[in-house]
């Protein structure tokens, strides 16, 4: 039962996170915003679904819940709340640059440069963790690092002007 609480709970927040992004995104693009790199959004939604149902499908309901690990989990929830807290409008799942407009350095972008990136990968590992999942874990641990290396390298060169321009 624990699992299906903490599922749910990450399926609600994943689709709260999805309307802003969608509000956010129809902002930036009004504003004159472009998007970079939408063709590898498809698999990033594709990626974070199938983790979600993996979860679902293979975790059994009453599987023990490792508590540190859920401790973990339950500040990276509150980091995430954070980057989208620091971006604001700003925050997206695609990546959308408004031309001349500064380059968010405040919050977690003080220290690191994709801070919610860190977060996810963080994320697509513990969950599972807390299950024991540990195949999980590692599969899509994988494949969310194949998937950001390719995004992280587009977002940088769509960045690259802006953070020129300061």
């Amino acid at each position: 039962m624990p699992l299906y609480l903490i599922l749910g709970f990450v399926v609600v927040q994943r689709l709260g996170e999805l309307a802003y992004a969608r509000r956010n995104t129809v902002r930036l693009l009004a504003r004159g915003g472009v998007e970079t790199g939408a063709g590898h959004y498809p698999l990033f939604v594709l990626l974070h679904g199938s983790w979600l149902i993996a979860l679902a499908a293979f975790v059994p309901a009453g599987a023990g819940i490792n508590l540190p690990l859920l401790f973990v989990f339950a500040a990276l929830q509150v980091a995430r709340v954070w980057v989208l807290l620091s971006l604001g409008q700003h925050w997206t799942t695609r990546v959308i640059t408004v031309p001349g407009a500064p380059l968010v350095s405040r919050g977690p972008y003080r220290y690191l440069r994709h801070p919610n990136y860190a977060i996810v990968t963080a994320e697509i590992a513990v969950l599972p963790l807390i299950f024991s999942a540990w195949e999980i874990a590692i599969i899509y641990s994988l494949l969310n690092l194949a998937l950001l290396r390719h995004r992280i390298r587009i977002e940088n060169e769509a960045l690259a002007l802006r953070r020129a321009a300061e």
